[in-house]
């Protein structure tokens, strides 16, 4: 049985902790005492990667699905004479999304707070001159709330080139169950992976073992590249589905990709997949998707041997102000619970 007041707080909590790529300890931390909980073991990779396992029957090939605890987010580019600071992305995202943000500037125990404002901020000053500018970076800057009038002021904060800076998720959970975010992509489909090792109860009685397994570098594209051994067989990804024109994609339904810009998933596991769906009734749409990457094509990339699979959830306006909906956070935990509880193949299947 799913528990979705379970679900719904362990994603309000993942939401609330900082993770901007490089900057993954303290979400890291946290996946390991909701583990810890769960009485699940695990063990940690050299670059921080977790990998638990929960027990099967079978132990080769096994089973994995990856979810990724970093999300987008800056660091400073550059301290300007004004006191003002330049930003670089963390990952690939637009600038239009980062414009009014609200930051933490993570330099020292307490971090800054700041604005990410555009070079030209005041129609009083500026007029038109404001909506004039193009959609870029280079006309973004971080107003801190200090008092810093110049560089040496900025330093003086313990602020320098490379420092970190996390983005506010603003995160609301609405009554009639839409769930509006920065950074659902990947901390829901975190929450899902937890709330199906949950619904699995203790000691399950898997006929495959089974590991799951949280990232901390996938938006750089890394990902899940080193994290699966020469027992897995199969490797699914939980991550976001674009919705949007032209995509099939539903913030109401699990969605199963066919297809994304590294090529094809694997015909027989998206098959799987897709039975799955249709014996437990779980609601599912199937989509392609343009101009995107999980982490199971890290894996794939870095010369693993095993078959590959994607489960979204659907979300609007993916890498920038995020929102989707409980129904599809809780299709996806079912398929979850579903695919772990399933039968296994030989492993020259």
């Amino acid at each position: 049985m799913l528990d979705e007041a379970y679900l719904r707080q362990t994603l309000a909590e993942l939401l609330a902790i900082p993770s901007p790529l490089g900057v993954t300890e303290a979400i890291a931390g946290y996946v390991k005492s909701k583990l810890n909980e769960l009485n699940v073991e695990f063990y940690t990779k050299r670059r921080g990667t977790i990998v638990a396992t929960l027990p099967g029957q079978q132990t080769r090939a096994d089973r994995a699905i990856a979810a990724h605890l970093d999300t987008l987010g800056a660091m400073v580019q550059a301290i300007k004479p004004s006191g003002r600071i330049a930003l670089v992305p963390l990952g690939t995202w637009s600038a239009r999304f980062a414009e009014g943000g609200r930051v933490s500037v993570l330099a020292g125990d307490t971090p800054i707070r700041g604005t990410v404002l555009p070079v030209k901020s005041s129609g009083h000053v500026y007029g038109d001159e404001v909506d004039a500018l193009p959609v870029g970076w280079d006309y973004l800057e971080l107003r801190l709330d200090e008092s810093c009038n110049n560089a040496q002021d900025v330093s003086e904060l313990g602020i320098d080139v490379g420092t970190f800076i996390a983005f506010d998720p603003n995160t609301e959970f609405l009554p009639n169950g839409y769930i509006s975010s920065r950074y659902l992509d990947d901390k829901a489909g975190v929450a899902c992976l937890l709330t199906a090792i949950k619904a699995l109860g203790e000691s399950p009685a898997l006929a495959v073992e089974c590991h799951p397994i949280f990232t901390l570098s996938e938006e750089t594209g890394c990902g899940c590249g080193h994290a699966p051994d020469d027992n897995v067989g199969e490797l699914v990804s939980v991550d976001i589905g674009p919705v949007a024109p032209g995509q099939n994609s539903s913030e109401h339904t699990a969605n199963i990709g066919m297809k994304d810009t590294s090529g094809v998933y694997h015909s027989a596991l998206v098959n799987q997949l897709i039975a799955l769906c249709d014996t437990h009734n779980i609601p599912y749409h199937k989509d392609v998707y343009k101009f995107y990457r999980s982490d199971t094509n890290s894996a794939i990339l870095a010369g693993n041997d095993l078959k590959h699979g994607l489960i979204t959830f659907g979300t609007e306006s993916t890498h920038g102000y995020e929102r989707t909906h409980i129904d599809s956070l809780l299709s996806v935990s079912r398929l979850l619970v579903a695919y772990m509880t399933s039968p296994g193949e030989s492993d020259d299947s």
